[in-house]
C-alpha cells in the first residue's frame, strides 16, 4: 500500500490529485444498502462480518472512492463491553442507565478485545476484497461517547454533560479515562487486523470553548491517538473551527475540517498539518454546475496545506443522490 493515494496524502507526500472518500459513504443514500439492511437492526448489522464487509464495499464499487471506511457505529465498543444501550431508529443511541456519579463510572466495564472479534473478522474479509483501496478504521472519541453516556442519548445543548464537567471534574476525568481505554482497545483491534488508517470522530466537541476543550477533552483524545502508532491517524469534529489548533495537538496526522471553515483558513490555524474536508454536504443537492464549482474551490483551498484528503464537511445525508457523489469522485480524479 506504499503507493496508495490516501496514505501518501496523509503523510504529506506528493499525489497527482487529492484522494477522496466520504464520511457516511456507506449507508442510507445507497439503495443497495437499504435493501440489504431490511429487517436488520443497526447494531446487529455491525456485529455480522459478512454484512459489514458488503456494506463497506458498496460505495467503493459504486463511487470508485480512494478509501473504504469500516461500517460500524461509535457505540459498538460500548455495547460490546457490556453497556446496556440500543440505537433507536429516528433517535440514535439510547443508554438505559446514564452515568452521573463516580460509582457509575466504577461500574463501567472494560472492553475485552475478543468481544469485538467480529470487527477483526470483517476487516480480514475486507482486505481480501479491497485490493489497492485503503481501509480506514474508526472510533468515537472519549468526549462524544461520554456525552451519550451522561445524557442518555443525543443532546442538543449537552447540559448534563457540561454540568458534570464543571460540577464534578473528578468524575468527568475518570469517565473519560475509562472511555479512552475502551476506544484505544477498539482501535488497536482494528489496527492489528490490518486497517491502513484510523479516524477518531469527536462529533460533539464543537459544543465546547477552546479552554474547556483543552481542560476536559484534549488529554483523553491525545491518549487515544498517541496509543496508535505506525499508521495515519485522522481526527475530526463538527463545528470545531475554533478548536482546530487545540485538536491538532492531540496527535493526529490529519485534521478533519467541517464545511464552516475554509481549508486555506484552517491551514493557517494548524500549520504543517495535512487536512481533510470539506465540501458542505448540502451542496450535493444543488445543480451540478454549483457542485462542480464548489468542489474545485475546496480542491484549490486544500492546496494551502501540506496535504489534502477530499471529503465532505460532515457525513453524506440519506437523501443524497448517489450519482452526484460518483460524479464528484470522477471530477476530483480528473483535477
Amino acid at each position: 500500500m506504499t503507493d496508495n493515494l490516501l496514505l501518501r496524502a496523509a503523510r504529506g507526500q506528493a499525489v497527482p490529485h487529492p484522494p477522496v472518500w466520504f464520511m457516511r459513504q456507506a449507508g442510507r443514500s445507497l439503495p443497495e444498502y437499504r435493501e440489504l439492511r431490511k429487517g436488520i437492526g443497526m447494531l446487529e448489522s455491525c456485529r455480522r462480518p459478512d454484512l459489514v464487509c458488503e456494506i463497506t464495499l458498496q460505495p467503493v464499487r459504486r463511487h470508485h472512492v480512494d478509501a473504504a471506511i469500516l461500517f460500524s457505529d461509535i457505540v459498538v465498543p460500548l455495547q460490546a463491553a457490556g453497556v446496556d444501550l440500543d440505537i433507536v431508529a429516528g433517535t440514535g443511541p439510547v443508554v438505559a442507565s446514564p452515568i452521573a456519579t463516580m460509582a457509575d463510572v466504577s461500574s463501567l466495564p472494560a472492553l475485552d478485545p475478543d468481544a469485538v472479534g467480529f470487527v477483526a473478522e470483517a476487516i480480514r474479509l475486507l482486505l481480501a476484497e479491497l485490493g489497492p483501496t485503503a481501509l480506514i478504521g474508526f472510533a468515537g472519541a472519549p468526549f462524544t461517547l461520554a456525552s451519550y453516556l451522561v445524557e442518555g442519548g443525543p443532546s442538543r445543548h449537552h447540559v448534563k454533560t457540561k454540568a458534570l464537567m464543571y460540577g464534578a471534574p473528578d468524575v468527568w476525568h475518570a469517565l473519560c479515562a475509562r472511555l479512552a481505554d475502551i476506544t484505544l482497545t477498539f482501535l488497536r483491534v482494528q489496527a492489528d487486523a490490518g486497517v491502513h488508517a484510523v479516524q477518531l470522530f469527536d462529533s460533539w466537541a464543537g459544543a465546547l470553548s477552546e479552554a474547556d476543550y483543552r481542560r476536559y477533552v484534549l488529554p483523553h483524545s491525545r491518549r487515544v491517538l498517541e496509543g496508535i502508532q505506525g499508521l495515519p491517524r485522522i481526527h475530526f469534529g463538527v463545528g470545531t473551527g475554533e478548536l482546530l489548533p487545540a485538536m491538532s495537538e492531540a496527535g493526529a496526522d490529519v485534521v478533519g475540517v467541517d464545511w464552516r471553515t475554509p481549508l486555506d483558513v484552517a491551514a493557517g490555524r494548524v500549520p504543517g498539518k495535512v487536512l481533510q474536508g470539506n465540501l458542505d454536504p448540502c451542496v450535493l443537492f444543488a445543480p451540478w454546475e454549483v457542485v462542480e464549482q464548489e468542489t474545485r474551490r475546496v480542491i484549490a483551498e486544500g492546496r494551502k496545506a501540506p496535504g489534502h484528503i477530499f471529503n465532505l464537511g460532515h457525513g453524506v445525508m440519506p437523501e443524497t443522490d448517489p450519482d452526484v457523489l460518483t460524479r464528484v469522485v470522477s471530477l476530483i480524479h480528473s483535477s
